[in-house]
Order: C-alpha cells, then sequence, then structure tokens
C-alpha cells in the first residue's frame, strides 16, 4: 500500500509527485485544494515513505495508484500529477479511464525524455552516510554538483533520521541508479484519454514545446494548455497562487 495523507471531504483529487519527491511537497496547496476535494497526496513507488522494491517503471508505479483507489473505494477521481507523477497519471488514465473524470498534467507530455538528471544523481551518490554526516555536511557535499539553491534545498527534504546520529535519503537510490532510464520512457502510442484533461507548463520550461501540441492532443483529444509564466518545471510551488486557480477553474 501506498503511503498517503488525506486532507478534506467530498470528490476524490489524487495529487501525485515528481521524480525524487514525496506528498510533502504539496502540502501547502493540497491543505487549500482540500476545501471542497477529498484530498490524497501519495507517495509514489520508490519514495518518501511507500514501499521500496527493485520494481520500478510507470506501469508498476500506475498500477499502484489503481490499487490505491480499490482499497480506499474512491471512483469518479480527479487527479494531478507533475512530472514523473505526470507520467503515472496519463498512464492511469488511459489503462482506467472508468476510474478517472478529469487529468492535470503538470509541466511533462506524454513524449520520450532522454536522460538529464546526471548531475543530481551523482551528487546523491556522492554522500556517504557511513561516516555520519550532519545535514550541513550533506548539502556542502551536494553543493559541489547542485548548485541550484531551490533544486538543492527540494532534494534536501528528502533527509530523514534513520536513527539518533544517522541520516539517510527516505527515496530508494540503488533502484534509481540501476533504472535510471525508466523516468523517460514515453507513453505507450496506442493509448488514448477522451475525457478532459489539462496541462499546465511552465513559461521558462522545456518540458513541453510547441511542438509537443499535436503530439499531446493524439493522446488527449480533449485537452488544453495552459502556461504559467516566469516560472520553470516547478511550477507550483514557485507560483502555487496562479497554479491553485488555474486547476480549481478546470476542476469547477
Amino acid at each position: 500500500m501506498l503511503f498517503s495523507k488525506i486532507e478534506g471531504s467530498g470528490k476524490p483529487l489524487l495529487i501525485l509527485h515528481g521524480f525524487l519527491g514525496m506528498s510533502d511537497n504539496w502540502k501547502s496547496l493540497g491543505t487549500q485544494f482540500a476545501v471542497g476535494f477529498q484530498v490524497h497526496m501519495l507517495d509514489l513507488r520508490n519514495h518518501g515513505r511507500s514501499i521500496h522494491s527493485d520494481d520500478f517503471s510507470y506501469e508498476i508505479m500506475a498500477q499502484d495508484v489503481y490499487e490505491y483507489c480499490q482499497a480506499h473505494n474512491l471512483e469518479n477521481i480527479n487527479i494531478i500529477g507533475h512530472s514523473m507523477g505526470g507520467k503515472v497519471a496519463m498512464l492511469l488514465a488511459t489503462s482506467h479511464p472508468e476510474l478517472v473524470d478529469k487529468l492535470i498534467v503538470a509541466d511533462i507530455g506524454p513524449k520520450f525524455y532522454p536522460q538529464h538528471h546526471q548531475d543530481i544523481l551523482a551528487g546523491l551518490n556522492a554522500v556517504d552516510f557511513s561516516i555520519q554526516p550532519s545535514r550541513s555536511d550533506v548539502e556542502a557535499i551536494m553543493t559541489k554538483f547542485v548548485p541550484d539553491f531551490g533544486t538543492r534545498q527540494f532534494l534536501m527534504k528528502n533527509l530523514f533520521w534513520k536513527e539518533p546520529s544517522q541520516l539517510a535519503f527516505r527515496f530508494n537510490l540503488a533502484i534509481f541508479n540501476k533504472k535510471m532510464d525508466e523516468i523517460g520512457v514515453a507513453l505507450p502510442q496506442s493509448t488514448r484519454f477522451l475525457k478532459p484533461t489539462l496541462f499546465i507548463r511552465g513559461g521558462n520550461s522545456k518540458y513541453i514545446l510547441d511542438s509537443d501540441v499535436e503530439d499531446i492532443k493524439e493522446y488527449f483529444p480533449d485537452s488544453s494548455i495552459e502556461t504559467i509564466p516566469n516560472v520553470g518545471h516547478w511550477l507550483h510551488a514557485e507560483n502555487p497562487i496562479e497554479f491553485y486557480q488555474i486547476v480549481t477553474s478546470f476542476l469547477r
């Protein structure tokens, strides 16, 4: 079973985080969405407090979310997915269209994406927890590989005290090292989701290009694209007010 944080009441709204993220990343927005929805913020497989497993693919992550819905008797759901979580949400919607009412995808498309997390993985792998580093020690190591402060703080949120004097990462770094290419896999070409779908992209992000629109329409004929200007890939964190407004307008 996937770990989740549940807030509010009403129609179910599931939120799926991106690669190396977790449900905590959506706490503020999730609380806002909980005014009118029963919000389920999930930790996906090999992330956060959910199961660590050698199995890691979009197919198995989508199946995890489907089984979560079955276990919680959820139906006619709305779902938001960011980045990797967006791919999971797309696959869930195309595989189980009877389950999903409206789909919202944040800054990722159905296409293949080449590997581009090498520096981040190098920084994470450079941390030697056997010498019991402090949080500041971990950040100093990460800074050499990940100079961007915002990205580094996002990653640092995964640190936790495994034991009183022993830090660790919550995600399953070992399996990511082995199966990193799974993150870029495209949605199967034969899949379609015919219900209302919203893609939201960051104006400074390159994840969804104008040239991708035709491809998106093939998979999601009833889709539209909104752009939040002056933000990058973490659009929901950089401009949560506009992100919230766009989402709630679509869900009305």
